[in-house]
């Protein structure tokens, strides 16, 4: 409820993350980037010294396969190999009590990931056993709410905020979620994901995380 009447919305906002390599020369891609007026965030790979990544979103996915398939089939971004195995795809969803629907569901991903202080960003997917679905409501409120008492614990504390994208039927290794971790150090990103493996969903209801993608925003925009 806000003002006395329930939220709805039939709008989401769909996020990809892209991963590259052969990426030498990372301001040719900058200025492709600058020019094309397009969103985004682009990433220099920790764990690969040629390595990019791109990450867009969009409220309609026709984006996806028409203005960013154009783009990144000519000028700088045609020599790069993509690596697929990082290719992540989700869509936003509320879980019924965020204050602002629309600015959950719309503005709030696009203005985290785009803050210019907070410049480390982790991505990975994740898949949950299947008998976490046939569980009683009340049961996976209890699970869930000890996951997230540590999220919200490291967003309090000005260490993390998270991206939390469902992925069903959009993911080729059929996983549930993408979710994002952002933050001004690498750290506490890590200490995060560690401090959630002792979590009951973690250590007893995850089927598979991962790949991890780590890298360092070296480019962002989100047009006021």
């Amino acid at each position: 409820m806000r003002g006395g009447e329930p939220q709805t919305s039939d709008r989401r906002l769909f996020m990809q993350l892209l991963a590259f390599g052969n990426a030498r020369d990372t301001a040719k891609l900058t200025a492709a980037l600058d020019a094309s007026g397009m969103e985004g965030v682009l990433y220099e790979d920790a764990n690969d010294p040629c390595g990019v990544a791109l990450l867009t979103w969009n409220d309609d996915p026709e984006f996806f396969v028409t203005k960013l398939r154009a783009f990144l089939r000519c000028g700088a971004f045609q020599t790069l190999e993509l690596k697929p195995e990082y290719t992540m795809l989700g869509r936003t969803y509320a879980l019924g009590h965020e204050p602002n629907l629309e600015d959950w569901l719309l503005d709030r991903p696009r203005r985290v990931v785009t803050d210019k202080d907070w410049t480390w960003h982790v991505w990975y997917p994740l898949r949950r056993k299947g008998d976490f679905n046939s569980m009683a409501q009340d049961e996976q409120t209890s699970i869930l709410r000890e996951h997230g008492k540590i999220g919200h614990s490291f967003g309090e504390a000005g260490f993390a905020h998270d991206i939390r994208l469902a992925c069903f039927g959009m993911d080729k290794n059929d996983n549930d979620f993408v979710i994002g971790l952002i933050g001004k150090q690498l750290f506490p990103l890590s200490a995060c994901v560690q401090a959630m493996r002792r979590t009951r969903q973690t250590s007893h209801h995850m089927q598979e995380m991962g790949p991890f993608f780590i890298g360092k925003a070296v480019w962002q925009r989100m047009p006021a």
